[in-house]
């Protein structure tokens, strides 16, 4: 049985396309049920199903486990306490965890808990967590394996459900409640999102695992997993996994400002084979876009949420089975709908004239990084972009303005560094400074005035042979 539906209409070619995509993952698949959508411009412009039994499939409002997509949940979370000014990034997690029997595992900061870069085991000691009661593990250090570390700390991606653990803990010590608690109130209720819960609640789809070489299912059993449970404890909707992929697209002041939430999907770790890592987030490159999202799987359950901000769309799948390739079925649901329907682009508008700058329009064009070219563009709120030309470093950098007159770099080689602008004693403009780099008006000039090179240039200047 199959049942799609459109909010807002997509071409009847492209509807097709995404249902015979879900189609053929939930026949190949051998998936009890499987609900997908499609959000384009933060709005949900499609909903599939397929489901095993004649007459009846779920809707986007029926609960699946969303497994590891919790941990962007939790992500949220603790970047809003580091907004609030109430932890660091770099705060080793066991500054704010005293008496935990954290032991190495308490040297690793937060930052490095969020990318998976603290070195820790993946697992909890003991029996599978996902499937056995989390009061086999009543205290926060009966997460951590004995040495609780793998790797050198911050040296090695190593993906760590015991590290969600630890932030959970933590978002529970600084607010003084369960983590949970906290969701609920500070991000679920102020998104509209009603359907997400620890547990589940009707309607909800029952979990099974389908054997490998038979056609016939297990039923999974459903585990509370105590202090594991930040890691993948979560159950949600299409319908609120929707909203929240609109969300961590664009931000919400109510919740966290966009620029944290940028944050988030900003390279922790590096990318290799396509696949990286932001602080919560995965980051995956295919079909030629940059994807950022995250992967779930609980026993019985799986679920994908991927979105392109630059195509402004996202995709959400959940099903009802163990194992199975899921997050690749999201990310063809955004490609399929971006070759279908290619985003039309807003129109180009004029810069307001209160924010034309006469002295930032003087510092627009061409700059020289020796005999590296640059272009200086000027954009909207007194931001700057650098643009590579033919022959330097990939990349186009933005430029976020900043109160005392500088602007920070938002990506690349220069990520975090600061550019200035360097005057002479009259007020004219020597040169720029980008992390130490000095930027000149020409390649390599030879005279003062054009700014000065570090090292000199030979005062022959350019020649030929």
């Amino acid at each position: 049985m199959d049942t799609e539906s459109s909010v807002d209409e997509l071409l009847p070619a492209t509807r097709r396309a995404l249902l015979h995509r879900v189609a053929v993952a939930q026949a190949e698949g051998r998936t009890p049920s499987m609900v997908a959508a499609v959000v384009r411009d933060g709005q949900r412009v499609w909903t599939g199903a397929r489901s095993c039994v004649e007459g009846h499939a779920p809707d986007a409002d029926v609960q699946f486990r969303i497994g590891s997509i919790t941990k962007t949940f939790v992500a949220v979370l603790v970047l809003r306490l580091r907004d609030e000014g109430l932890l660091a990034l770099t705060d080793p997690i066991g500054a704010h965890l005293p008496q935990q029997g954290l032991g190495a595992a308490g040297h690793a900061t937060i930052a490095q808990l969020l990318s998976h870069s603290a070195g820790l085991t993946s697992e909890s000691p003991g029996p599978w967590w996902e499937r056995t009661p989390g009061e086999l593990r009543p205290a926060l250090g009966d997460v951590l394996q004995q040495p609780p570390t793998r790797h050198p700390v911050g040296q090695v991606f190593h993906y760590s459900n015991v590290g969600f653990a630890l932030l959970g803990a933590l978002v529970e010590r600084l607010r003084g409640e369960p983590w949970a608690e906290v969701l609920r109130r500070e991000v679920l209720e102020p998104l509209g999102m009603p359907r997400t819960t620890p547990l589940p609640q009707q309607p909800h789809a029952g979990g099974w695992a389908v054997h490998p070489y038979a056609d016939v299912l297990l039923p999974e059993p459903l585990q509370e997993t105590g202090q594991m449970a930040p890691a993948g404890q979560l159950w949600s909707t299409v319908a609120d996994l929707c909203r929240w992929a609109a969300f961590l697209a664009d931000g919400d002041d109510k919740v966290l400002r966009a620029e944290s939430v940028r944050e988030l999907r900003r390279p922790a770790t590096g990318v290799a084979d396509g696949e990286g890592y932001g602080l919560g987030l995965q980051l995956l490159q295919a079909h030629g876009f940059s994807y950022a999202g995250h992967t779930g799987s609980m026993p019985g359950f799986l679920a994908a949420l991927w979105f392109v901000p630059e195509e402004r769309l996202a995709a959400v799948v959940v099903a009802n089975t163990t194992s199975g390739p899921i997050g690749g079925i999201a990310a063809d649901l955004v490609r399929i709908t971006a070759e279908h329907e290619p985003r039309i682009p807003e129109p180009w508008r004029p810069l307001p004239a209160a924010e034309v700058d006469p002295e930032l329009l003087a510092l627009t064009g061409y700059w020289y990084w020796g005999p590296s070219g640059y272009l200086l563009r000027l954009r909207a709120d007194r931001g700057m972009e650098l643009t590579p030309v033919a022959g330097s470093r990939p990349g186009v950098v933005p430029l976020r303005p900043e109160a005392d007159g500088s602007w920070t770099a938002l990506g690349g080689y220069w990520n975090g560094e600061s550019l200035t602008v360097v005057r002479t004693g009259d007020g004219a403009v020597s040169h720029l400074d980008l992390g130490t780099f000095v930027l000149t008006r020409t390649p390599y000039p030879v005279g003062p005035a054009d700014g000065p090179v570090p090292g000199g240039v030979d005062p022959e200047g350019w020649r030929g042979l």
